[in-house]
């Protein structure tokens, strides 16, 4: 019999597999902390534009580095930014929060008519100094992670996690809604056994919905989220799966109207859902000078294309970077054992293949042109559309395979 305490599944002595449950959330793009980070992004995207417009030359490119709360009916915009060109800050957040189906306060949120202040002031000299030689914009630690357990090389329980909340918004925007609104929150528990998934233990959803829905919300979650969802990985479902459809029974108020919202206050959701340490910042709202985003996804890039070229099963990147100095302080290559060749060799071709320097990442992924907003929507990781998530480099760190 296997005994579950703490999300760890005790085995007996006469096993010889350890099982252990793996959990990941996600959210929607309705959560009042995407909403949060859809906001800072879609103004980062808006100075971005205005270099593309404007032809301002490289070392004039803007520097953003832009926070949003959400609170009960207002919006608080704060941060840094220095540009060569004009945002109308209050439009785009006005925008941003409409675009979401946030457009009256009975549904949580009304973003033509909430409150928007802005305090923005121009990025410190003193960091300016150090990014514009071509150093990192902070000093910090970023990882990267993959894992050949799905087809985007993504641990199964965050991919489940984002695959339901894309179903969410999927549901709401079309014809048959039965009354869901933009909040919405997914759980997945995984049991892994000896670092393999196995099978499907938990989910979890909670789905904002109309107060006057009178169906059971539990059945409709049932059948217009989990169920499409569920389609697409019957090889995990082994064992009854157990369910907790909003669990408190009541899900109305939502959005900023029931918590505030924050910009990088769903770091975990961005990432692998817990399966890879976190670095010491978030992503939203920052302009790929900080190393906290663009090598963050420049750690995913060496990690996938190292899984993708068979050299191991799992990989983990750990770069470290110190303000205004363009070398990373740091390169560490983790496989868990489920390397094919030394882990040594593996990092060498790293070094080899990948130029880790702020400007090297920013040219090599076309960070300058990214719409950074969807990438606060369902993960930062995983989706084909992004540049870091190309497996272009596969050959290059395969060519002396043959001699290894």
């Amino acid at each position: 019999m296997l005994l579950n305490q703490g999300g760890i599944l005790f085995v007996p002595r006469n096993h010889t597999a350890m099982i252990r449950i793996h959990t990941s959330e996600s959210v929607s793009e309705g959560h009042p902390d995407k909403v949060s980070d859809q906001i800072s992004d879609a103004l980062l995207d808006a100075f971005l534009d205005e270099d593309k417009r404007l032809s301002v030359p490289a070392d004039k490119h803007c520097r953003v580095a832009i926070e949003t709360m959400l609170a009960h009916g207002v919006a608080v915009v704060s941060g840094e930014v220095t540009s060569e060109g004009y945002v109308n800050v209050q439009e785009v957040v006005r925008n941003t929060i409409t675009s979401i189906g946030y457009t009256d306060t009975e549904v949580g949120f009304d973003g033509e008519n909430c409150g928007v202040l802005v305090a923005i002031q121009p990025q410190s000299h003193d960091i300016k100094i150090g990014v514009d030689t071509g150093g990192a914009g902070d000093q910090g630690m970023m990882y990267g992670y993959a894992s050949d357990e799905t087809p985007e090389l993504m641990p199964l329980p965050i991919s489940i996690s984002h695959a339901l909340m894309r179903r969410s918004k999927a549901v709401r925007l079309g014809t048959n809604n039965p009354g869901f609104r933009p909040d919405a929150k997914a759980q997945v528990s995984v049991a892994y056994e000896d670092g393999v998934p196995k099978y499907i233990d938990t989910i979890v959803v909670s789905q904002q919905h109309d107060e006057r829905i009178e169906k059971d919300m539990a059945g409709l979650i049932e059948e217009h989220l989990v169920k499409p969802v569920l389609a697409g990985y019957q090889q995990f479902i082994s064992r009854p799966i157990t369910y907790h459809f909003n669990p408190t029974g009541r899900f109305v108020k939502g959005g900023p109207a029931g918590d505030t919202g924050l910009t990088g206050r769903k770091i975990i959701v961005d990432t692998y859902g817990g399966m890879c340490p976190h670095g010491g910042g978030a992503f939203s709202g920052k302009d790929p000078t900080k190393v906290d985003r663009s090598a963050a996804y420049m750690a995913r890039h060496v990690a996938k294309n190292v899984v993708a070229a068979q050299l191991a099963s799992r990989c983990q990147v750990a770069l470290a970077y110190a303000i205004g100095v363009a070398k990373p302080v740091a390169v560490n290559v983790e496989t868990f054992g489920t390397e094919r060749i030394a882990e040594e060799e593996i990092a060498r071709r790293i070094m080899d293949v990948f130029d880790m320097s702020p400007r090297g990442i920013i040219a090599h992924l076309g960070l300058r042109d990214m719409r950074y907003r969807e990438t606060a929507r369902n993960g930062h990781f995983g989706n084909s559309a992004f540049p870091w998530e190309q497996t272009n480099h596969v050959a290059s760190l395969q060519q002396e395979m043959a001699r290894v």
